[in-house]
């Protein structure tokens, strides 16, 4: 646990933010340098580690390292490799690796034994926003609008694809327009080059398009629309209802009827030693006054908003400390223990495709999909995709 992570690039959140205060004595079993993945520079999972950081500094005496990475294997690669304890990730780094989906279905990757440890469910949607001088209100009315596809980002693709089928509609009923990056698309929205893209509304393409001349709009997605929801979570079970007040012309007088999942999801693997687990929860609970209002949306790391029946499982350090709280439930085991069988289910299936020969990557790639989604059916859990 004393071991020191020194990883070329990283930025030292700790040291930037120190401050001349003197820490308090660090007597929780933290190791005296932690390191994290997370988004890129000047992203909300990245400035949110680094407010957290300084909040460790200052009581503990810990320098929490932040790698910033711009894509979700670019966050996990240094998890897997043992570079960083932990990683500030996103639902591409914790469920679409734990299912092995998109370039978690690779030869050289395959489906995760990723756990959680907590996750971030602040006043901010992650949705699909329209331009505010459409007529869009609902994403039924996305019907015949130009709508943002972004070429090798197939997590962002997807969440517009549940959003569609929310309303009951198909890529076949929009006009498709492709952009090389989701800030590309964002400003796309801004330039008029198409209607609706994917984002959060703390995110700051969300305010330079509610700033711009068109304006920013938040189609509603009423959680009275069970039938709505069910084909939307069919796709993306990530996904649940929220009501945002926070980010781009958002307030409570003013919400957003809409979409959210945890962002972002502070995460590690399976073997990660359990102590060091449960202290670095400690810590982000202990230290929550001090980064809460530090950076945007770092209220969500309350332990009051935490969802502990999601998509992937808890790590046992996690779910220790939440015992110790008073806050985990047998429904909790219960869906915690489904997981990890389901992880099982899916590493299981992963033998048997890396063991049989195939022509090229696209054989390999549709071996994976099909033998999954058989070995999830026979065991009465919902393979979600199966093909892509």
């Amino acid at each position: 646990m004393r071991k020191r992570f020194s990883v070329l690039g990283l930025a030292v959140a700790g040291s930037l933010l120190a401050s001349a205060a003197i820490a308090q004595t660090n007597d929780i079993g933290l190791p005296s340098t932690l390191a994290w993945s997370a988004y890129g520079v000047g992203s909300g999972g990245y400035n949110q580690s680094v407010a957290i950081g300084n909040a460790l500094k200052q009581k503990y005496g810990v320098n929490l390292r932040v790698l910033p990475g711009k894509n979700d294997v670019s966050r996990t690669l240094p998890l897997r490799e043992g570079k960083v304890q932990f990683s500030a990730n996103g639902v591409g780094g914790s469920y679409m690796a734990q299912e092995g989906f998109y370039d978690f279905g690779a030869p050289q990757w395959g489906p995760q034994a990723v756990r959680g440890l907590m996750l971030n469910n602040s006043n901010q949607v992650l949705t699909a926003v329209a331009a505010g001088d459409t007529d869009i209100k609902t994403p039924a009315d996305f019907k015949g609008k130009r709508v943002a596809w972004v070429i090798g980002a197939p997590a962002l693709n997807q969440n517009i694809t549940a959003i569609l089928a929310f309303a009951n509609l198909t890529w076949d009923d929009v006009v498709k327009v492709d952009f090389g990056g989701f800030g590309a698309a964002m400003d796309g929205v801004t330039n008029n080059q198409v209607d609706v893209a994917f984002t959060s509304s703390i995110s700051g393409k969300a305010y330079a398009l509610e700033k711009s001349p068109r304006g920013i709009i938040y189609p509603v997605m009423s959680p009275d629309n069970k039938e709505g929801w069910a084909r939307l979570q069919a796709i993306a079970p990530f996904f649940y209802p929220a009501e945002g007040t926070e980010g781009a012309g958002l307030s409570p007088q003013n919400p957003a009827i809409s979409a959210a999942y945890p962002y972002p999801v502070l995460m590690t693997y399976v073997n990660q030693d359990t102590k060091l687990v449960t202290a670095m929860m400690t810590a982000m609970v202990d230290t929550f006054d001090g980064y809460k209002d530090a950076a945007p949306g770092n209220v969500g790391w309350a332990t009051d908003r935490q969802k502990l029946d999601w998509v992937i499982p808890y790590h046992e350090g996690a779910v220790s400390y939440f015992k110790t709280k008073g806050m985990w439930t047998d429904a909790d085991q219960k869906n915690n223990d489904t997981l990890i069988k389901r992880q099982q289910i899916l590493a299981d299936a992963w033998k048997q495709v890396t063991g049989r020969d195939h022509a090229d990557d696209e054989a390999f790639k549709q071996d994976w999909m099909k033998t999954r989604a058989q070995a999830l059916t026979k065991a009465g859990m919902d393979p979600v995709m199966s093909s892509w």
